[in-house]
């Protein structure tokens, strides 16, 4: 083979692999799409895991510490027994990932899960600043120990993820306006 033919060879080849713009914007919408349904549903699905263990003695027991150290949430323990307590989390918690994951039918119930959920993730990350033991003492700030710092520090990205979905359905809740 020349010279000439396998450059052409070569141009042929590298061209026949090259994506067109059409189907990269094909790929691109296409990955948009599983990304918000990926976003969406996954937090659903935390919520869904998370609430049900909320049932369980195990989970209720697990929380009692965050729980009774919160000045947010320290009464509740007034009104419900450590178990009551994580069964009302837990309902509340299986509600919200219900009301997220219905937003093709309502985005506006939607709209009402990810408030809740926002207000539940910054509950959750106040607990932070009031329980002891989140900074591992031995290695200082901003070294956060396994239990409660690690534990608790997923709920930043959780609650971006449940801003996205509130916004997502407003947008919804807008062009269905329109």
């Amino acid at each position: 083979m020349s010279a000439n033919q396998q450059a052409a060879t070569h141009t042929n080849t590298a061209t026949q692999s090259q994506a067109t713009p059409a189907s990269l914007e094909s790929y691109a919408a296409t990955a948009d799409i599983l990304g918000r349904m990926a976003v969406r549903y996954s937090l659903a699905g935390v919520l869904l895991v998370i609430g049900a263990m909320k049932f369980t003695a195990y989970e209720a027991e697990a929380i009692s510490g965050l729980v009774s150290n919160s000045p947010l949430m320290a009464s509740a323990y007034s009104v419900f027994s450590v178990r009551g307590l994580g069964v009302a989390i837990g309902i509340t918690e299986l509600l919200i990932a219900s009301l997220i994951a219905i937003r093709p039918w309502s985005a506006k119930l939607s709209a009402v899960g990810s408030v809740l959920a926002i207000g539940m993730f910054l509950t959750t990350l106040s607990f932070m600043f009031s329980t002891p033991g989140v900074v591992e003492a031995s290695l200082g700030f901003p070294a956060l120990s396994v239990m409660p710092g690690q534990f608790l520090v997923k709920d930043i990205a959780l609650l971006g993820i449940a801003i996205w979905t509130l916004g997502d359905s407003w947008q919804a809740l807008r062009a269905d306006r329109q």
